[in-house]
């Protein structure tokens, strides 16, 4: 089949949902109300609590739910073929990932923009809470060791991305300070950042001196490095400290500060980036190499996992995290969360629907794609990697020399990554304070002092020298668990919207649907890699794997039967949709 044709059909049914479908939610079903008073206005404080212009706020949002995922997890679930990842795709993001985004959103912000965690406890109960929280507590922290995982690995391999991704840092202040100071206009300031980060991108990709290679400077793959981990080990172990000590500071400062500007810089990457990739699609009009099914991927049946593999992109409880934990407290109109929570998942479909396509046009033959997609391992292992050169391949329809293609497509995914983890971390403080209220322990209310627990378990989970794959081989071997407990999340986030819609006496199917569906996928899978791939009595067992997924799923599978006897309770009492 011909790429172009697929890209229209996926695009066109995106364009179908968030006109139609989105409109029909946001009036039949959410009822969005112009004259609210959202959060960020009844609680304005300058920090967390700051009305926000829509656009500003889909950049922050959306930069923050895209991360790597939506490119890693479709470069992945092609080795059962690219038929079921588009479908998957395309179908997910119109009927479950709109839905779930767009709510979360929406209950959020009438309820003073507190988050999915502590909502449970006025939709289900206490106890509901408290074990949704430590849900939650559980995924971020992961989510936090596998975006520090990948970012440190791609600067690890495209040290040309460092100084252009890092130059964002200071412009970006630059730019909040310009806008939220002196009443500056934002567009101007970030397209001229972005202007500058991708003159040092093209400069970093033919001069060596501004490539930031730690491994060649110890020595190259085999030198020594520091404590005797080799060079390798060591960058990453460097790396990975200065992340730590960047997403300490950026998740402590005022959110205009850093993470509004930066978010909305990134937003004008991922125009460019998806401008980019989409017209040298049209320019290459490259075929489809990749087979339509595999029939030879018969290591891991697609039936569940390339529902769990592929999780944003398609649906992700780590939306509805960022949709009620940062983004309900910036929205400025109600009216607003369409847009910013529906077309925010839209903008992940599209992102993740390229990521297919540079995939299955990279190999020049069905052949070659199966040889490097022989394993669902090697699929994992090259995924990110060979999202990295199809798309460059693409880009150089537009006369983009490939090495400077590879540098700004780094350079994208990096800054994705980046902005999920210095979200995630705030997340991740916002929750243990959360948490130190519950159990009165003042000290866990402080900022600094949650923070630096964040900081320091993430730091260590990404860095457990497990299994074959050595030191800082954490981040690598959580994926599997991130996917399915992140699907497992976004269930229970649509199971409390579904709860809420049914206690306001409004119609639920909508999330009840896309729920059962998403529930049963991610237990089926859950249950399976708990007790048949990661338990200690298994030959391929991860102790690392089995106690996260052991704890998750005992919390999951207890609230879930906590909630859906709420939901079927008829005696459920009413609620007023503007307490």
């Amino acid at each position: 089949m011909n790429a172009i044709a697929l890209a229209a059909i996926g695009l066109f049914i995106f364009v179908l949902g968030y006109r139609f479908y989105s409109k029909f939610v946001a009036e039949k079903i959410y009822r969005l109300d112009p004259n609210y008073v959202t959060p960020a206005h009844r609680y304005k404080d300058g920090v967390d609590f700051v009305p926000t212009n829509k656009f500003v706020l889909w950049g922050h949002h959306f930069t923050s739910v895209a991360g790597a995922a939506p490119i890693l997890g479709p470069a992945i679930a092609v080795y059962w073929g690219w038929l079921p990842a588009v479908l998957w795709v395309v179908f997910g993001t119109v009927f479950a990932a709109g839905v779930h985004d767009f709510g979360t959103l929406v209950v959020s912000v009438r309820n003073k923009g507190q988050s999915m965690g502590t909502l449970a406890n006025k939709l289900v109960g206490q106890r509901a809470k408290i074990l949704f929280l430590f849900i939650i507590l559980i995924l971020v922290l992961m989510v936090n060791a596998v975006f520090a995982w990948v970012i440190a690995n791609l600067f690890i391999t495209f040290p040309s991305s460092v100084i252009p991704v890092f130059i964002q840092i200071p412009l970006a202040v630059w730019i909040g300070h310009a806008v939220y100071k002196r009443n500056a206009k934002m567009l101007v300031p970030s397209l001229v950042a972005l202007a500058v980060m991708y003159i040092f991108a093209v400069l970093a990709a033919d001069f060596q001196f501004l490539q930031i290679d730690l491994v060649r400077y110890m020595g190259g793959e085999d030198g020594a490095g520091i404590f005797g981990l080799g060079a390798v080990s060591s960058a990453f172990f460097i790396w990975i400290a200065i992340l730590m000590i960047y997403v300490y500071i950026a998740s402590t400062l005022p959110v205009w500060k850093l993470l509004q500007p930066r978010d909305f810089i990134n937003s004008h990457q991922l125009v460019v980036g998806l401008g980019i990739l989409y017209l040298g699609l049209l320019f290459t009009n490259p075929e489809i190499t990749a087979p339509i099914t595999n029939p030879d991927a018969t290591d891991q049946s697609w039936f569940p996992l390339l529902f769990i593999t592929i999780a944003c992109g398609a649906i992700s409880g780590f939306h509805g995290l960022v949709s009620s934990g940062t983004s309900s407290k910036q929205l400025n109109k109600e009216t607003d969360a369409r847009f910013v929570g529906y077309a925010g998942a839209v903008g992940e479909g599209v992102l993740a629907l390229i990521s297919i396509i540079a995939v299955i046009t990279l190999f020049p033959s069905a052949d070659a794609f199966k040889e490097a997609y022989n394993s669902f391992g090697a699929a994992s292992g090259g995924g990110l990697g060979n999202f990295v050169l199809g798309a460059s391949q693409l880009a150089s329809g537009l006369g983009i020399p490939e090495d400077v293609a590879a540098t700004i497509v780094s350079i994208i995914v990096v800054s994705f990554a980046a902005t999920t983890l210095d979200t995630s971390v705030r997340l991740m403080r916002y929750i243990i304070s959360e948490l130190g209220t519950e159990y009165k322990v003042p000290a866990l209310e402080k900022t600094h002092v949650a923070t630096t627990i964040a900081v320091v378990s993430s730091a260590a989970l990404v860095l457990i020298p497990e299994g074959p794959n050595g030191f800082g081989s954490g981040g690598y071997l959580l994926w599997p668990l991130f996917g399915t407990s992140n699907q497992l999340l976004a269930g229970i986030n649509l199971l409390l919207i579904s709860i809420w819609l049914k206690r306001l006496g409004r119609n639920y199917l909508i999330t009840l649907i896309p729920m059962i569906f998403l529930m049963f996928m991610t237990l089926y899978a859950m249950i399976s890699q708990v007790f048949t791939e990661w338990a200690w009595w298994n030959d391929q067992s991860s102790t690392l794997l089995f106690v996260f997924g052991a704890l998750i799923l005992g919390f999951a599978l207890w609230i879930c039967v906590t909630a859906a006897s709420a939901l079927l309770n008829k005696n459920l009492p009413k609620i007023d949709p503007n307490d």
